[in-house]
């Protein structure tokens, strides 16, 4: 199992969440909520109104998200969906557990007490220079008063 935080449309709420619930895709386990240790740019992007977490670690805000535990096959699908390594690559960051409901072994009970976490994120280090330029959101709700609606794949 690994884990993973998500900040964008595959959380809770959000218009690709279906597919984090979804087991023919592989297992995805809600673990609780979270914040990145560093501050990163989130923007949202393109014609699609894609959230877009950028590398830029120091810049933007600290990220608010999900933290989920996958499986393998969760974790193959999330890359194909996520489009990596070309759109996004997915990297270990560190994660600041804000709410914990996840329950397991020794482990995820340390884990959770450090109040740090280490999860796969899907960031991007390959975008156009001008969304540096582009607002920084601290948490992302495709509905937010940004009024920027994500466009869903099968509506592209």
């Amino acid at each position: 199992m690994a884990r993973v935080f998500v900040y964008g449309t595959l959380k809770k709420g959000q218009p690709n969440y279906k597919y984090m619930i979804n087991t023919a895709k592989g297992l995805a386990k809600f673990q609780g909520w979270g914040r990145t240790v560093e501050k990163y740019p989130l923007v949202i992007a393109g014609k699609y109104n894609i959230p877009y977490m950028l590398n830029i670690p120091g810049t933007g805000h600290q990220v608010a998200g999900e933290i989920y535990t996958v499986d393998d096959q969760m974790l193959q699908f999330l890359d194909e969906f996520e489009g990596c390594p070309d759109m996004y690559q997915r990297t270990l960051m560190s994660i600041e557990v804000v709410e914990w409901e996840g329950k397991g072994g020794a482990g995820e009970t340390l884990a959770a007490a450090e109040g740090v976490v280490e999860c796969f994120v899907y960031s991007t280090m390959t975008y156009p220079p001008e969304w540096v330029g582009l607002p920084y959101h601290d948490s992302y709700d495709s509905s937010g008063k940004h009024g920027l609606s994500y466009v869903l794949r099968e509506s592209r």
